[in-house]
């Protein structure tokens, strides 16, 4: 590892380094979540990554997206992923995949990973990542932002917990597919730094999930009101 991670060692063992080298992950959405839960994931050592995003950056996107840039903007935000991701680990397999995730597409892009990241705005995509997940047997890390607040929530295959926290009505509610995008003035509002803080949270569930570790939020969803400083864990 030629000294790369040696500031891991302590936190994780030596063994547990090289467990996650050989790790696969997938992370659906390359924007506000996604951007940072890539470099965490990068930075921390995990083998491979594989970045599915359609969109390409625009304007609205800089005041919270680690990966928007003035440069970019118009670009695909999974292919800018990988370029940035690239700069600091020439050893990393990087897949980025200009598409969005679909019903015909959906198992054949996320199968094989050991851990899947959700990391978009829109409910019908992540209950596909959720039915697709359960069937190919791989756990998901649910992260949501909005204003001051995260959530974040870890769904092993039969679960279903997305499907019981978001009903029909709020699925109808939030319908901002990609494919359609959601208009400037329905869009929630959503601080620089809350993006950046739950995928801190959901890079640590992945964590423990991929070494195996205790105290994962398994059937609990972890609600934080940052503006209020109330952290509150929710059993499903």
């Amino acid at each position: 590892m030629n000294g790369r991670y040696e500031r891991n060692i302590g936190a994780i063992t030596e063994a547990e380094q090289e467990l996650l080298l050989k790790k696969r992950a997938a992370i659906v959405g390359c924007g506000g979540l996604g951007g940072y839960i890539a470099e965490f994931l990068a930075r921390l050592g995990l083998g491979h990554l594989t970045l599915i995003d359609g969109d390409a950056f625009t304007v609205s996107n800089l005041n919270r997206q680690i990966l928007s840039l003035e440069t970019n903007l118009g670009k695909n935000k999974a292919l800018e992923a990988k370029k940035r991701l690239s700069a600091f680990r020439s050893d990393l397999y990087i897949e980025a995949i200009d598409t969005f995730l679909n019903d015909d597409n959906a198992a054949d892009l996320l199968k094989g990973h050991d851990i899947i990241l959700d990391a978009l705005d829109n409910v019908q995509t992540r209950l596909l990542i959720e039915k697709t997940a359960g069937i190919l047997g791989i756990p998901l890390v649910h992260g949501a932002v909005e204003g001051w607040c995260a959530q974040v929530c870890t769904v092993f295959p039969g679960d279903l917990i997305l499907s019981m926290l978001y009903s029909t009505n709020r699925e109808s509610e939030r319908q901002s597919s990609a494919e359609k995008p959601r208009s400037i003035e329905n869009a929630p509002s959503v601080l620089s730094f809350a993006p950046a803080f739950c995928a801190s949270l959901q890079t640590s569930e992945a964590v423990k999930v991929l070494l195996n570790k205790e105290n994962v939020l398994r059937k609990k969803l972890l609600s934080v009101d940052m503006k209020s400083c109330v952290f509150e864990i929710i059993g499903l």
